[in-house]
């Protein structure tokens, strides 16, 4: 698209020699022609909602899916697992003592 008036440089030098005013109402009126061409995008008709739908919300009689089978290991697990992390992020030129790394590994 192209607009209506494309000023020169030297009509933008003449619209700031003159003060600015010029210069900031041409840009307002760009501004308002431009948005003046937008057109709005139909949207298309989706589904029609299940009577009772609350936005946002999971349908009645159901529920969010839990956690995944994966992450149904004991606590002492997760706890060597996060102590192996730390050991390996903030101790990484000591022996691990996590429990699960072999005797022969050091760092």
């Amino acid at each position: 698209m192209t607009a209506d008036w494309e000023p020169d440089v030297d009509d933008i030098k003449a619209m700031r020699a003159g003060g600015g005013r010029d210069l900031r109402a041409f840009m307002r009126q760009q501004i308002t022609n431009g948005k003046a061409r937008r057109e709005e995008t139909a949207r298309p008709a989706g589904a029609p909602r299940p009577p009772g739908h609350r936005p946002g919300a999971w349908p009645t009689g159901t529920s969010p899916p839990g956690p995944p089978p994966e992450w149904d290991l004991p606590k002492a697990a997760w706890d060597a697992a996060v102590r192996h992390y730390r050991n390996t992020e903030h101790f990484p030129d000591q022996p691990c003592d996590c429990g699960n790394c072999p005797p022969e590994e050091n760092r």
